[in-house]
């Protein structure tokens, strides 16, 4: 089980709109130096539904050989069609994956037996650990908790990504879990209430600029001192609402650029965060030139 701060990394593109592979070794160098504990990559955050199949293989291949075993690979793998993504996470397991994360099928919204049945499916056939991924704002399904219940006996699958931003559904997921069934904060401004309930750590967007900050929230947590989780969780408020002030990934990539990191431009049909909020990120960045410098 992974405990900590796991970064849904961004996939940088060159000025051609193409797979920054530079900028991705880059960025896989800072996480390893900033004590990330592990790193997703395929995500939403990663852009991607706009990403080929070819693409997303040689991303996940090569991130796995950049990292050469030093934290975990977990590879997006979730579709609307369960054979489709059955050959996904077998795929991605042969390139490396040492985790996949699956999202509730979108779009085709099935009933509460079809979702188990999606599941089970996938998970009967993975070679890998799998976390479930439950993002409603994404795809318009909730797992239900009697559907989750079930899910989380399975051998294979071995937590949860909860994204609904639903403090009451969290405390509901937060009885399901033990020793093989864990529960990982899908919202930046909701790290330290999940992990005060049991969660074993984040899956991140915020890590994407600042990875040690994270890791240090969730590692204090775990040692017992919360008024310092308290206090990094509280201060970066601000900055944890801005980075979603627009649809993920357009302002994340935007404070990446502030800050000098390998980002690049996103694929349509995003497009780049407006100007006046830019400039917002820079202030609390703290960047010099801003307003509140």
């Amino acid at each position: 089980m992974i405990e900590g701060s796991i970064v849904a990394l961004i996939t940088p593109m060159d000025e051609q709109g193409e797979v920054d592979y530079d900028g991705l070794e880059r960025l896989i160098t800072f996480h390893l130096s900033e004590k990330t504990d592990a790193l997703l990559v395929l995500g939403t955050t990663g852009e991607s539904s706009t990403l080929s199949s070819e693409e997303e293989e040689e991303i996940l291949r090569f991130t796995v050989e950049k990292v050469n075993g030093k934290v975990p690979v977990i590879a997006g793998a979730g579709t609307n069609a369960t054979k489709k993504t059955i050959e996904r996470v077998n795929r991605f397991a042969e390139l490396g994956a040492d985790q996949v994360l699956v999202i509730t099928p979108y779009y085709n919204k099935t009933s509460d037996d079809g979702l188990l049945a999606h599941f089970t499916a996938i998970a009967d056939r993975s070679p890998v650990p799998i976390i479930l991924y439950n993002v409603p704002s994404r795809t318009g399904m909730t797992i239900p908790i009697q559907v989750l219940e079930r899910l989380a006996k399975h051998p294979k699958i071995i937590g949860i990504k909860e994204a609904s931003g639903d403090i009451s559904y969290v405390m509901a997921v937060a009885r399901l879990l033990n020793e093989t069934f864990v529960l990982y904060s899908g919202n930046d401004d909701m790290i330290l209430p999940v992990l005060s309930v049991g969660g074993s750590g984040v899956i991140s967007v915020w890590a994407n600029i600042k990875p040690k900050q994270v890791h240090d929230l969730v590692s204090a947590f775990n040692n017992g001192n919360i008024e310092k989780a308290q206090a990094i969780q509280l201060e970066a408020l601000p900055l944890i609402h801005a980075l979603f002030s627009e649809t993920n990934p357009i302002p994340v990539k935007a404070a990446m650029e502030i800050l000098g990191l390998p980002a690049g431009p996103l694929r349509l049909p995003l497009v780049s965060l407006a100007e006046e909020k830019k400039e917002q990120l820079a202030r609390l960045l703290k960047v010099k030139g801003s307003e509140k410098e």
